[in-house]
């Protein structure tokens, strides 16, 4: 006779549905973050309650009740069980903010060879990425470099004491990157983020370039448990420790970036060859304390009411000011705004050798050229300006391809009269944001300076392609 099992009544709290989670933020204040035992092979959430008097955490094995119950994810997850996403173990006190932004540099600078400024940005970053989800904008933060210059070191040692870090390379598939990015919602930490297939790269931009804002989904198939196609909104928001060997092609997604090029010096005799097992010793430990700078600043945290810096670009300002908001002191942020401004420099001097500069220094020449701003420049002088001064270097340029470029990256119009096309500017404050813009130097025009305007020659003389319209 075979014994069937005693059927026990199960309590409310049994019947309730679990919901796995790695954290909740509640109206009263309350945050539940997820927390892993090494030594028990165990997860639970450390809850923090700003009113609960004495020890203002708590270690708990879920949080709520009824339908709106979480518990954490189990210490048998995948992902937690192999490490490929570290989590902190318990608070742990760590004195000042100055004090705990001290504490990454220097353990950044035991293990990785970059320069001062890029040690301090990275801690600050660090401290960002544990308060990410109080502010709207986030920057990302890039090594680039060929082999063996140290990024993958880099990754290793600053991502193992980012938030929720995820570990990905560029050998992973994608679908368990947005999975997991919706799922834990912390710091994706990825090596060769090039891509070099199509596909990948398309999909890997679509987390990049959307997971800066808040708010900005990606939205994905995927197929439900009876075989349905079921779309599906993939938050993507948070921050992001990348390595590349080179650049994006997308000007707005390199906007993203503050990098800093590696393998440009010799390497300490101080840093190890190999990362010890007192690293891994020493980010458990911050990462604790870590978790205490998160409980007590997330509530206060908030964006900077300082004016933006009218020497930089508004993107790089949005972007900045994330940092400026968590930096620890005066000296740290004025520090933030040297970076900013050196990589604006680093922008407008890429963009001095595109195309587009080298047109609106022509056509700032030529708006001038008769002593006063003209409203509409005849394409063919522009064109015929441009093979003056760039033609040896031009290659197939035609006055199609010219207008095109006028339009479609300068954001110029265009207008047919009497069989010839001309060029719309604007006004000539726009006109002169857009020269700097490019580093195209305005001081001639601006300091009224005579600038002879180009020779008006036949296009089909000049061109070296057929002269079609723009």
């Amino acid at each position: 006779m075979t014994e069937q099992p005693t059927q026990t009544k199960k309590s409310p709290q049994q019947e309730a549905p679990q919901k796995h989670a790695a954290g909740a933020v509640l109206d009263d204040g309350t945050i539940a973050e997820i927390v892993y035992s090494p030594a028990e092979d165990r997860t639970r959430f450390a809850v923090w309650r700003q009113d609960s008097g004495g020890c203002p955490w708590t270690l708990e094995t879920s949080l709520g009740d009824g339908d709106n119950r979480i518990v954490p994810f189990s210490a048998r997850n995948n992902l937690i069980h192999h490490g490929a996403i570290l989590l902190p173990e318990q608070p742990a006190e760590y004195g000042s903010s100055e004090d705990l932004a001290a504490a990454l540099q220097a353990y950044i600078h035991r293990y990785v060879e970059v320069s001062p400024a890029f040690e301090r940005l990275a801690s600050y970053y660090v401290l960002l990425s544990w308060l990410y989800d109080a502010f709207a904008e986030l920057p990302y933060l890039r090594v680039r470099g060929d082999y063996g210059s140290g990024k993958t070191r880099f990754l290793l040692v600053v991502g193992s004491v980012c938030y929720r870090p995820f570990f990905a390379s560029g050998a992973s598939t994608i679908s368990p990157i947005f999975h997991t990015l919706d799922a834990f919602r912390g710091t994706l930490v990825m090596d060769e983020a090039d891509f070099r297939f199509t596909d990948e790269k398309a999909e890997i931009t679509k987390i990049f370039n959307n997971g800066n804002v808040k708010g900005m989904p990606v939205l994905r198939t995927v197929i439900g448990t009876k075989g349905e196609y079921d779309p599906r909104a993939f938050q993507v928001f948070g921050p992001k420790l990348i390595a590349t060997r080179g650049y994006y092609e997308d000007r707005a997604l390199e906007s993203r970036f503050l990098t800093e090029d590696m393998g440009g010096q010799r390497l300490r005799d101080d840093i190890p060859i190999s990362l010890p097992r007192t690293q891994r010793e020493e980010a458990a430990q911050l990462r604790n304390q870590l978790l205490l700078f998160r409980f007590r600043m997330l509530g206060s945290v908030q964006i900077t009411s300082e004016p933006a810096d009218t020497a930089i670009e508004p993107r790089l300002n949005q972007i900045i000011a994330p940092l400026l908001s968590i930096a620890p002191g005066a000296a740290a942020r004025e520090e933030l705004r040297s970076i900013a401004r050196r990589h604006q420099d680093e922008m407008v001097a890429e963009r001095a050798m595109e195309i587009e500069a080298q047109l609106l220094e022509v056509v700032w020449e030529l708006a001038g050229a008769a002593g006063g701003y003209r409203e509409t420049l005849p394409l063919k002088d522009i064109v015929a300006g441009y093979l003056r001064r760039f033609g040896q270097s031009a290659d197939r340029v035609t006055s199609r391809s010219i207008g095109t470029t006028l339009r479609r990256s300068l954001g110029f119009r265009t207008r047919k009269s009497h069989g010839n096309f001309a060029v719309v500017l604007p006004d000539p404050e726009r006109l002169e944001r857009l020269c700097r813009k490019y580093g195209v130097d305005t001081e001639p025009y601006r300091t009224g300076d005579r600038v002879d305007s180009v020779d008006r020659v036949e296009m089909g003389d000049m061109l070296p392609g057929p002269a079609g319209a723009p």
